[in-house]
């Protein structure tokens, strides 16, 4: 059974200050629950480019992550390669202006590897991304104002 998770939203920065904070894996630990980064492998033309192998270290949670969706200040995208029991999980952060500044949406979809524990990942990963998104929300904010 296909899970989904949407988790909204807002900060006073612009698109484009967002979606840098997003291409640069560097930054994550600093503005989220992620514990550390490392490049594994580059991408098409740029260090994080599409294809862009990213690991994200949290406690004992290893996520190998492909970048799948590059649009400047519109929208990134990775899928997990490996790390976490799940299939398919793929992830998309859109980024639409709003009166003085812009939404964040960022939503994914997966299947559990093990049967009947969908709702457990859902639930435990819509929290986390819960907190990576106000996480997000702060960062962009700090580093637009003056």
């Amino acid at each position: 059974m296909v899970q989904r998770i949407s988790v909204r939203g807002v900060t006073a920065a612009d698109a484009d200050t967002v979606y840098a904070l997003l291409r640069d894996g560097a930054s994550w630990p600093r503005w989220s629950p992620l514990g550390s980064f490392e490049l594994v492998r580059e991408g098409e033309g740029e260090p994080e480019g599409l294809g862009a192998i990213r690991l994200f270290r949290t406690g004992g949670i290893r996520s190998y992550e492909k970048i799948v969706a590059l649009e400047p200040g519109r929208r990134f995208g990775y899928a997990l390669d490996h790390g976490l029991p799940l299939r398919d999980y793929v992830a998309y952060v859109d980024l639409a202006p709003v009166d003085g500044g812009t939404e964040i949406h960022w939503h994914s979809t997966f299947t559990a590897k093990i049967p009947g524990t969908g709702w457990f990942y859902r639930r435990f990963l819509g929290r986390f991304i819960g907190r990576v998104v106000a996480g997000l929300v702060d960062a962009a904010g700090v580093r637009a104002a003056p």
